[in-house]
């Protein structure tokens, strides 16, 4: 829940306080009482809003300074910093003098804008209120509806709610505010626009950036043509580490010519930035890899590409064949991998009864007409280079 002006000046009021008693809490649904009786003897009538920033701090680690204020909303809506990084380095790349967040929130992506202007718009006053407490008074902040441009000559960078009645929105022109109004309003405008990955974005014209951290697809940001490069599609594969990854296209469909064929050594299921941004032969093509069918995406290759995993394969076997054969190599644990199949894999390991010690995975594919399950080693990883 969102907090009033009173608790964003309170929690602004208390914060080294409040840093201190919640520094211990384990804010686990075990000790949710526990904690929350912590926070009432400090606190008093303000204990639930110090609990939600307690919580909000701990969901927005790795997106925001731990310090800053925050609810729940926000921080779960807060881009990862790489994400954020990445963008950021798009749009200065591209000459922008001036970057405007017109959903600015609490303000947690002004950090990574270094060497351009940033200002920040939005129309809820406790965010605006935290967003200064974040950042400073110098901050340069102003409350507007997103649909409303107050500013001149800047990128528009926006991050629409993706999420209506807990669901996520997969029509752009459902998103709040929508896509087609954030345009009309901006018009002339470049425009970086944050969405979910699974959004529908077949209609964009520009480049649209689908963006992954340490294997979890974070979101596809819309950037229009004037940021895009020349580019259609893309794939940016970024890890805590520090590796990186990207897969560009200047079109909106990948038509590299890869090979299709049986397995061979390994079996690599494609990073889901990859693969959502539709660019699987295109990384395939680039590792020297072969597709295990035209039509799903799962690749083979002699070696796995450094920074990568993917399992050795033994195997390939009907699907109905499948428990024989795991029993009969000892499989114990199995990671099961399936596209173009329907099957659940937590029902099938459960059908499985498989009592052997051999840790195994099982990568399920439509290939052709015939669902194939293809027997595999455990999951290996190649070391990306230093």
């Amino acid at each position: 829940m969102s907090f009033s002006t009173e608790d964003v000046r309170y929690l602004a009021s208390h914060a080294e306080d409040i840093a201190e008693a919640t520094a211990q809490l384990a804010l686990t649904k075990k000790s949710l009482f526990a904690d929350r009786r912590v926070v009432a003897e400090r606190f008093g009538d303000h204990a639930r809003a110090v609990m939600e920033l307690a919580a909000a701090r701990r969901a927005g680690a790795g997106k925001f300074d731990p310090r800053w204020l925050a609810d729940a909303d926000a921080a779960q809506q807060a881009t990862p910093l790489p994400v954020a990084r990445l963008r950021a380095r798009r749009i200065a790349e591209h000459g922008a003098e001036l970057v405007h967040d017109v959903t600015c929130s609490v303000g947690t992506e002004a950090p990574v804008y270094e060497g351009v202007q940033w200002m920040g718009s939005d129309l809820d006053a406790s965010r605006l209120l935290m967003a200064r407490h974040n950042l400073g008074a110098q901050s340069w902040l102003v409350q507007a509806d997103a649909l409303t441009p107050v500013s001149h000559g800047a990128v528009i960078v926006a991050d629409p709610a993706r999420r209506a009645g807990g669901r996520r929105i997969s029509d752009p022109a459902k998103l709040m505010p929508p896509l087609p109004d954030l345009i009309e309003a901006h018009a002339g405008a470049e425009l970086a626009v944050k969405c979910a990955p699974g959004i529908d974005y077949s209609g964009w014209d520009g480049l649209v950036s689908v963006v992954s951290v340490d294997g979890a697809v974070k979101e596809s940001c819309l950037y229009t043509p004037g940021l895009a490069g020349g580019l259609a599609r893309e794939a940016a594969v970024l890890r805590a580490d520090g590796f990186e990854e990207r897969v560009v296209s200047t079109g909106p469909v990948d038509e590299a010519d890869v090979p299709v064929g049986g397995a061979q050594r390994y079996i690599i299921d494609p990073d889901g930035a990859v693969v959502r941004a539709g660019l699987v032969r295109s990384w395939a093509a680039r590792h020297g890899l072969s597709m295990l069918d035209a039509h799903i995406a799962y690749v083979t290759g002699p070696s796995i590409p450094a920074g990568y995993s993917g399992f050795p394969f033994i195997e390939a076997v009907p699907l109905r064949k499948l428990k024989a054969a795991l029993a009969a190599h000892g499989a114990g644990a199995v990671e099961i991998l399936v596209r173009g199949v329907d099957v659940d894999p937590d029902q099938l390991r459960a059908k499985l009864k498989l009592k052997g010690a051999r840790p195994m995975a099982a990568v399920i594919a439509r290939i052709g007409d015939s669902a194939v399950a293809h027997v595999c080693g455990a999951r290996e990883w190649a070391q990306a280079p230093q």
